[in-house]
């Protein structure tokens, strides 16, 4: 039996990580090579001409599991009957730019999105934030859209977490898919806490820790975590661009490990609504380990948190507070 289409909304569509995201989707990466799609693409009116050409390319990829294309600016249209939807469009930090300048604008434009989703999305849909400040944003679109179940928006920390994996795996010369269970825990900012004290490698001899194989504690507590903090700086300083490719794949990454569920024993890292566990403040969106079975995710619990950890969880809930107060005023 074919399956019904599932669809899926990309806003910010036309832009770069939207460019490299759409492709994935329509091949299968996101939500499996056997389930067809229909993709809803949204941006704002200044960039329809490119959303229009970006269209036209899905069309002359001739994708076998795309069933269809809906390419519009408006944001009723874009998010009529979405099942998934990956929120990209945000307005970025230009020069000169205070964060309340930056805050004030992603308010209003999360604001408006969340009262489009909330009436027309499809009942049960995913809500994956990408565009920064993600995690404040996923907070702003969950007050907004207050009929979506909390536990069903979300924001992108996979891409954060990938880094981890992917430092890890060069430091120790061993592929990446034998590295697991890394944590970032809290902010997609530069105040995010990637936690290496869980994880493991899969070696000849069974799985190993990542302390005990790196056996450099100064380098995992000190230039590790800068690295993986500062990734997208290091990006951007290289690209004149910022990441986009590994923040699409990241993306993919996130909603397929959440509707189709986490392999047994391995945990991956998403922002989502805290509960209060590990002492975190509740009601912010913050990065924890989550597993995921039958499109539901769960807090891992009872991990041990030693001092430093302690400090890191921590400094970046303090971060997250103050941006939900900026949020907040914005409202205001």
């Amino acid at each position: 039996m074919a399956k019904d289409p599932v669809r899926v909304l990309v806003t910010g569509a036309a832009g770069q990580i939207g460019y490299a995201l759409v492709p994935m989707i329509a091949r299968g990466v996101m939500l499996g090579a056997d389930q067809p799609v229909i993709l809803h693409m949204l941006d704002i009116p200044p960039a329809a001409e490119a959303l229009n050409g970006v269209k036209m390319e899905l069309v002359d990829a001739a994708f076998p599991l795309l069933k269809g294309v809906v390419a519009t600016t408006d944001a009723v249209e874009a998010c009529t009957g979405v099942n998934v939807a990956v929120m990209v469009g945000g307005f970025p930090r230009k020069e000169g730019m205070e964060r309340k300048d930056v805050m004030s604008k992603n308010v209003s434009i999360y604001k408006s999105q969340a009262s489009a989703l909330e009436k027309h999305a499809a009942p049960n849909c995913k809500v994956l934030v990408v565009a920064n400040p993600a995690n404040t944003n996923a907070l702003i679109l969950k007050e907004y859209a207050p009929s979506i179940p909390e536990k069903n928006i979300s924001c992108l920390t996979r891409l954060d977490h990938n880094r981890a994996l992917g430092q890890i795996s060069e430091r120790l010369n061993v592929q990446v898919s034998d590295v697991k269970n890394v944590i970032i825990w809290g902010n997609h900012s530069s105040s995010q806490y990637p936690d290496v004290n869980h994880a493991t490698v899969a070696t000849p001899a069974g799985d190993k820790p990542v302390r005990e194989l790196v056996a450099d504690d100064a380098w995992l507590n000190g230039e590790f975590i800068s690295t993986v903090q500062q990734r997208g700086a290091a990006i951007i300083k290289a690209r004149k661009l910022s990441s986009a490719l590994s923040a699409a794949s990241s993306a993919c990454d996130h909603i397929r490990d959440w509707v189709l569920g986490t392999p047994e024993g391995t945990w991956v890292s998403m922002g989502v609504y805290s509960d209060g566990s590990y002492n975190v403040p509740a009601g912010l969106i913050y990065s924890f380990p989550v597993t995921c079975k039958n499109g539901e995710w769960s807090i891992v619990q009872g991990l041990s948190i030693d001092e430093f950890s302690r400090k890191k969880l921590d400094a970046t809930a303090e971060e997250l507070s103050e941006e939900k107060a900026l949020a907040y005023s914005c409202l205001t």
